[in-house]
């Protein structure tokens, strides 16, 4: 058993509790309604090769930490683009099809959400052109290429790749499949989180009577984290205890937060998170999280490679995991939380919790993931 000792300085860069925490299951139903999440389901549940991906226990960190149970969705397994954004972009798409069937589709990515929208198009017979800042890797852009899209590489951030996108989208009448929502641009990114709450049903079907106590959801622009919010409030009968997880470099959520209203990061330093690496909340996540996040926690990179290393080489479980860089925040703040007494306590994460984590990537870049898991200490 690997040990966790505080000599593993297992950390994170800042805590803090939301004073306008209050979960309303109405309130955040009528932003992501009940309708759009079981219709989502309804569809992509009947995809060839749809099956729910593994709810892992990790029974070894259990012990560690003294947690009743720990649960990591692993979401390596999701159809063969290895992430949970295949269930938002490629659903986005085939919704805003049904009325055009000679659409183009055109998006922004970092990488996973350009996949599932290339592998969409692909699905349907669309064309598909995908816009890429200079940052995303030529490993990512070769995986939508192989699946029929147009790849642009943008000079600049995911930012940059975004306006390019938008701006050539207007000007060829593309449609836009993006995961971002802004003002009088909603309904698609709606579509996108309704197709990641998938996860949550399949979460409520496989942990049996146990309840959730707790549950650590990474964000970037926040369209998974307002889904599984969305998810928690539809499916689940307890409200458990919801932790957002960011880089330090791009906290987007957690600034805004704190100041009750959104906030635009200036991100000086690009994340190995790169998926979250963002900087700035999408509207209608925004509106789900402003008050149903209870805690906010940031994190350096220091312990990515590390714990990619442990879920891998089954110190955590009994079964390794695959899990790429952005899946692993979740395991990271848990620890970093439980070696913190204080932070513990005002948690309540005991002997008692039923803790759920998001490994909401495998390795989908695999020269990065080698690379990562090759380093040392």
């Amino acid at each position: 058993m690997t040990n966790f000792s505080l000599e593993n300085l297992w950390k994170y860069s800042e805590f803090f509790e939301n004073k306008n925490y209050s979960f309303d299951k109405k309130q955040i139903l009528d932003l992501l309604s009940k309708k759009d999440i079981n219709e989502a389901y309804s569809s992509i549940s009947k995809w060839e090769g749809y099956q729910p991906t593994p709810l892992i226990e990790l029974n070894k960190l259990c012990m560690e930490l003294n947690i009743n149970k720990i649960f990591y969705k692993d979401e390596s397994k999701r159809f063969k683009l290895k992430s949970f954004k295949a269930l938002g972009g490629a659903y986005a798409v085939e919704r805003i099809s049904k009325e055009n069937e000679s659409i183009v589709v055109a998006t922004a990515t970092a990488g996973n959400h350009g996949r599932s929208v290339a592998w969409g198009a692909q699905r349907l017979g669309l064309k598909c052109k995908i816009f890429i800042s200079e940052f995303v890797s030529d490993a990512r852009g070769n995986v939508m290429a192989d699946l029929g899209a147009d790849v642009i590489k943008v000079k600049g951030n995911y930012e940059s790749s975004l306006t390019e996108c938008i701006n050539q989208s207007n000007k060829n009448n593309w449609q836009i499949v993006q995961d971002v929502a802004w003002k009088n641009y909603i309904t698609v990114p709606k579509y996108t989180m309704a197709g990641y709450t998938v996860m949550m049903k399949e979460i409520v079907n496989q942990i049996d009577q146990n309840k959730i106590s707790h549950i650590f959801l990474q964000a970037g622009v926040g369209g998974m984290a307002g889904a599984m919010i969305a998810g928690i409030a539809n499916y689940l009968d307890n409200i458990p205890i919801t932790i957002i997880v960011e880089p330090d470099s791009a906290a987007c959520v957690m600034e805004s937060i704190k100041a009750n209203e959104i906030k635009k990061i200036n991100i000086i330093r690009e994340s190995l998170m790169g998926g979250m690496s963002c900087g700035e909340v999408s509207l209608v996540p925004w509106q789900i999280l402003k008050n149903s996040v209870k805690y906010c926690i940031s994190l350096p990179d220091d312990n990515i490679p590390k714990t990619m290393r442990l879920l891998g080489n089954a110190s955590f479980s009994n079964e390794g995991i695959i899990a790429g860089e952005n899946s692993v925040p979740g395991v990271i703040s848990l620890v970093a939380s439980c070696k913190n007494k204080k932070i513990k306590d005002q948690m309540k994460l005991d002997s008692n919790s039923n803790v759920l984590l998001i490994g909401c990537e495998g390795d989908t870049d695999e020269e990065m993931y080698q690379k990562l898991i090759s380093q040392l200490d």
